[in-house]
C-alpha cells in the first residue's frame, strides 16, 4: 500500500476515535431524570470499558429533599450504550427501579438535555433528563 494512502487512512481512524471520545465526553456527568409522584433521581453517566453506564447517585423527594434511605443508591440504572453517531447512543439497557424491570435503551444529547428511552417489543417510554450543574 502506498504510504501516502496509510498516513491517510492513519489519521481518519484517529479523527474517527477522538470524535467518537469527544461525543461520549460531553454527556458524561450528573443527570436529573423527570420527576415522578415519589420525587426524581441523580444520575452519574460515565465511561464504562467501551460504552456508557449511569449508575444512580441520589434520591430527591418533590421538595428537593434528600431521601437517605432509597434503596438503590449505587446501583447501576443505565448499561452497555455505545455511540451511534453524533451525541447519540443505543444499544444499550435502562432499569427502570419503580417497576424492577430493564428495557433496551437508547439515548441522546441536545445541550443539556438527555432523551432517555427504553422500549419493550414496539412500546417505548421516555424521558427527558436534565444536566446537573
Amino acid at each position: 500500500m502506498n504510504p501516502v494512502i496509510r498516513v491517510l487512512l492513519a489519521m481518519a481512524m484517529v479523527l474517527v476515535i477522538s470524535t467518537s471520545a469527544a461525543e461520549d465526553d460531553s454527556v458524561i456527568g450528573t443527570w436529573r431524570t423527570e420527576a415522578s409522584e415519589k420525587g426524581y433521581l441523580h444520575v452519574a453517566i460515565e465511561k464504562c470499558d467501551e460504552a456508557l453506564c449511569g449508575k444512580i447517585l441520589a434520591a430527591y423527594n418533590l421538595q428537593d429533599e434528600v431521601n437517605a434511605d432509597y434503596e438503590h443508591v449505587g446501583k447501576n440504572m443505565v448499561w452497555d450504550m455505545k455511540s451511534t453517531g453524533a451525541a447519540s447512543w443505543a444499544k444499550g439497557k435502562i432499569w427502570d427501579p419503580s417497576k424492577d424491570k430493564t428495557y433496551k435503551s437508547k439515548m441522546s444529547l441536545n445541550g443539556d438535555t438527555l432523551s432517555v428511552s427504553g422500549c419493550v417489543l414496539i412500546v417505548c417510554r421516555g424521558q427527558d433528563w436534565t444536566r446537573v450543574k
